[in-house]
This record gives C-alpha cells, sequence and structure tokens, in this order.
C-alpha cells in the first residue's frame, strides 16, 4: 500500500509540471515570436514571393484544434515550413498552404502550414466524387431537373439543359474537366437517394470524417462559398487520395477531351470540352486532379504525376495567379518532391479510422514518433507534458499490474 501512494504521488508531481502550450496558430507565440513546432524543431516561414503577393481580406477560420493539427504526425503541426533534414529549399510560392506526398505509400514528404484552414473553392469536388463516384453506376441515365441548374450565375458550368440525359460518366466528365456546378448539383442529388441534394452534401461530410480529414466541411457540393466551408492541405490530400484509388477517376482525371451528348431538350447540339488542368497537358508524366478559384478562395490546386515509378501529389490553397498560376506552382512542387529521396518524409497520410486510433503513422525522419507511436489525438495535457508523460504512463501501469496481481490472488465555387 506504501508503494502504492509512492507511485500515485510522483505521477501527481508530473502532472502539475508547467504547460508548455501557447496561444495563436501552431508555430507561432501569441506575440508572434517563432516557437518549436510540435515535433520540437525550430519554426521555419514557408518559402514566398519577395515583395510579398497582395491578397484580399478573408474572414478568419475556426479555432485551430491542437490534436487536429497533428494527424499525421507531430511535424505536420506547424503553421511554417515542414521539410525533410538536409533537403532542398522548397519553391517560393503564392499558396498559403500546401503538401506534398507520395500517392502510393502516403508517406508526406513536405509542406507549408498543412494542417492550416484554407477555403476549398472546386478542388472540394473531389469530395463529392470521394464519397458519391462509388454509389453510382456510371452507365446509368439521368434527367436534369430545374433545381440542378440552382447556382451562382457566371460561375462555370457544362451546360446541361433541363430536361436533358445524361450518363453518370458524362456528368463526372463535366465535373472533372469542366468543373461544371450543374454537374456537381446533379451528382449530389442522385448520391443523397431520397434525401437529395443536402443529402448529398451530408455524404460529402460523412466521407471527410471517415477519411480522417477533420478540418474539412461542405456547405455545397460544387465548391462554391458557402458559410463555414472550409479544408486543409492535409485533408485535401487524404480526399484525393481517397479519389485516385477509383480506375474510373483515374480515367476521368486523365481524359483530355470528351463530347457532351445532343439533346432533344431544346434541340440543344453535342459539343466538346476539354479538360482545364493544364498539368495534364504540360507536366510529363501528369495523372491529373483538379483546378478551383473563388475571389474568396483565390486559387487552388490538386495535382498527380508519375515519374521514375514514383507517383507523387501535391495540393495547394490559397494561391494567386502571378508571378505563377496555380498548376504552375503545383508543377514547382512536384519537380521539389521528385528531387527528394525515395524514404524522405515527415509524416503520413493516415487510412481511414487511422485519426482516431493511438496508430497514426509518422516518418521518425523530422522528429517524428515511430511508425505506430503517434499519440497525437490523445488528450492535450499529455501531448504537452512530453517526456514526463512518458513517465506518467510507466508509472500507472506498473500500478494497474499492481492492483491486477493482487486481484488475481484473491479471486474500450464561383470557382473552378
Amino acid at each position: 500500500m506504501a508503494r502504492g501512494l509512492l507511485v500515485l504521488r510522483v505521477v501527481s508531481a508530473v502532472l502539475l509540471l508547467p504547460s508548455t502550450t501557447v496561444a495563436g496558430p501552431p508555430g507561432v507565440a501569441a506575440a508572434g515570436t517563432p516557437t518549436p513546432t510540435a515535433a520540437g524543431t525550430p519554426f521555419r516561414p514557408c518559402p514566398a514571393p519577395n515583395p510579398p503577393v497582395a491578397r484580399p481580406t478573408r474572414p478568419a477560420p475556426p479555432p485551430l484544434d491542437p490534436a487536429k493539427a497533428a494527424v499525421g504526425g507531430p511535424a505536420l503541426a506547424t503553421a511554417g515550413l515542414v521539410a525533410p533534414p538536409g533537403a532542398a529549399e522548397p519553391p517560393k510560392v503564392t499558396a498559403t498552404s500546401w503538401l506534398v506526398a507520395d500517392l502510393t505509400s502516403g508517406a508526406v514528404l513536405g509542406g507549408c502550414g498543412p494542417h492550416e484552414y484554407g477555403v476549398p473553392a472546386s478542388v472540394q469536388k473531389l469530395l463529392l466524387a470521394a464519397a458519391v463516384l462509388p454509389r453510382l453506376d456510371p452507365k446509368q441515365v439521368v434527367e436534369v431537373t430545374e433545381s440542378d441548374l440552382d447556382f451562382e450565375p457566371g460561375s462555370s458550368a457544362v451546360g446541361l439543359v433541363r430536361g436533358g440525359r445524361y450518363t453518370v460518366e458524362t456528368l463526372w466528365l463535366g465535373l472533372i474537366l469542366n468543373s461544371g456546378n450543374d454537374a456537381a448539383n446533379v451528382l449530389a442529388r442522385l448520391g443523397g437517394g431520397a434525401g437529395g441534394l443536402a443529402a448529398g452534401v451530408a455524404a460529402m461530410n460523412a466521407e471527410a470524417k471517415r477519411l480522417g480529414a477533420y478540418q474539412t466541411h461542405a456547405a455545397t457540393p460544387s465548391g462554391l462559398d458557402g458559410p463555414g466551408q472550409y479544408t486543409s492541405a492535409y485533408d485535401l490530400a487524404l480526399i484525393a487520395r481517397a479519389c485516385f484509388a477509383h480506375p474510373d477517376f483515374r480515367t476521368y482525371a486523365a481524359t483530355k477531351i470528351a463530347n457532351v451528348p445532343a439533346q432533344a431538350a431544346n434541340n440543344t447540339k453535342g459539343f466538346p470540352i476539354w479538360n482545364d488542368n493544364q498539368l495534364l497537358h504540360r507536366y510529363p508524366g501528369a495523372l491529373g486532379g483538379k483546378t478551383g478559384y473563388t475571389d474568396l478562395a483565390r486559387h487552388s490546386f490538386v495535382g498527380a504525376a508519375e515519374r521514375n515509378g514514383r507517383t507523387l501529389l501535391v495540393t495547394l490553397l490559397g494561391a494567386e495567379s502571378q508571378p505563377q498560376r496555380g498548376w504552375e506552382q503545383g508543377a514547382a512542387l512536384l519537380d521539389w518532391g521528385f528531387g527528394l529521396p525515395a524514404d524522405a518524409g515527415v509524416g503520413q497520410l493516415v487510412a481511414p479510422g487511422q485519426a482516431d486510433s493511438h496508430n497514426q503513422v509518422a516518418s521518425p525522419v523530422a522528429g517524428a514518433t515511430p511508425v505506430g507511436q503517434d499519440h497525437s489525438t490523445r488528450p492535450g495535457w499529455l501531448l504537452m507534458a512530453g517526456a514526463p508523460a512518458v513517465l506518467v504512463g510507466a508509472l500507472l501501469t506498473l500500478l494497474l499490474l499492481r492492483r491486477r496481481r493482487r486481484r488475481g490472488a484473491h479471486s474500450h465555387g464561383h470557382g473552378r
């Protein structure tokens, strides 16, 4: 009994150690002074053009949950740059946040504020694809209704007509190649079943949660700006990886030109549509992806490419079109990623359901914990206590083992 009391006193003393939490975004103290990241490395600002690019005022994002900021590994919990030790400096892009990952292994090669909130624009259509594509038969023929054409005037559209009949495959091509907001409405309505478009959006949010994309919330199926709509570069990578796991999505994303058939309704002639993702047309080995833009979101981009047997994915948010367009910034970041060693990494894209477990995978390269040992979803005091928390766990375990032994002895977008 005396030994048990001694253990409890030591545990209590450790728990009362001062906290190291700071106010403000990860990696920046309340006074704006750089502080060590969750991985214990110094804060590094993201490379950016000089002079700085002017940006419009944006609404303040939701508070960033420290546990969610560490999903995929503690090294990712920073508002600044995270890169493998000794890596070349990443290109200076205007994107406010970005991430480069290995599409096959899920290893995160580097990023800038990977868990910082951003506005998605039309890259949110990837979440619609991840949630709804497996539910729909690509050969099913669907008739377009008046409500399907209810979206922001002047925003991107395929050109579907009321009463027109199109295959689901044509709708997906219109969504991905032409960023059609009309196609997004139809597909969300179909994916929502009896609940219609609203249920389709609900399915998107459920899919984000299933994937571990906890900083993502959809208010519209198209990515047109809506209240409380946000995502992060890390979340986009999780969503894009789920999309590229579907052979049909890979086919649609790699399609450069498609035809929308003629319609008896309104005597509409058929017409071609081209993929507006210039990465696909101008970057060797490109597999496709998605572009996005709204006045609020600025330019967003998701792209994937294959080179020398490696397949990399890039996601970026909040970019300006000068001095480089969004896809060009993505291409530059892909070049940087392909220049890194094959075993480089600073974290991991978690598997569905993994973000809620204690089995998140993080690369030990950048000071992250070994595979299977990342506990970033544990309570905040345990995260901040660092090494003393390990002692706490060990002492508690010893105490519990002693009790069990004693018990044994007696008897769980206008955008594009």
